[in-house]
């Protein structure tokens, strides 16, 4: 750990974060973090915590935060579905070449179900782009 630490720290939540002030400018030079927000992520929604006024650096701060924090969701995204893309290929290579009729048996209606839902969402969505429908 480097020997500066940052002045805020954000607590990852489900749908956002909790957010605290760190300091260590104390008398006993130990790591305090005073809570002084919850962000909703999904919303945009910042709520002070407690009685607290955010002060316009903290907002700034935050609002910088919830921008990197978007972003970096949606890079997982879409590496989630290039994954996917990749594991349906092996998935494929093992239908083909490893899978016992059992097996097959197992996961085919699965499978087939899923592959349909998602075939039929991908050509009605590129059907809308292709006529520049939003």
């Amino acid at each position: 750990m480097g020997t500066e630490l940052p002045d805020y720290y954000f607590r990852v939540r489900e749908n956002g974060a909790a957010v605290f002030r760190v300091d260590t400018e104390n008398r006993q030079r130990r790591i305090e973090m005073d809570q002084i927000a919850v962000i909703n992520i999904r919303n945009g929604e910042v709520k002070p915590h407690g009685e607290r006024t955010l002060s316009p650096d903290d907002m700034a701060r935050i609002e910088s935060w919830m921008a990197e924090r978007t972003a970096l969701l949606a890079k997982r995204d879409i590496d989630d579905i290039h994954r996917a893309v990749d594991y349906l290929n092996v998935t494929t290579q093992w239908v083909q070449s490893k899978a016992s009729d059992e097996q097959l048996e197992d996961v085919t209606d699965a499978l087939l179900l899923a592959m349909h839902d998602l075939r039929s969402v991908l050509v009605r969505k590129k059907a809308d782009r292709l006529i520049g429908k939003p």
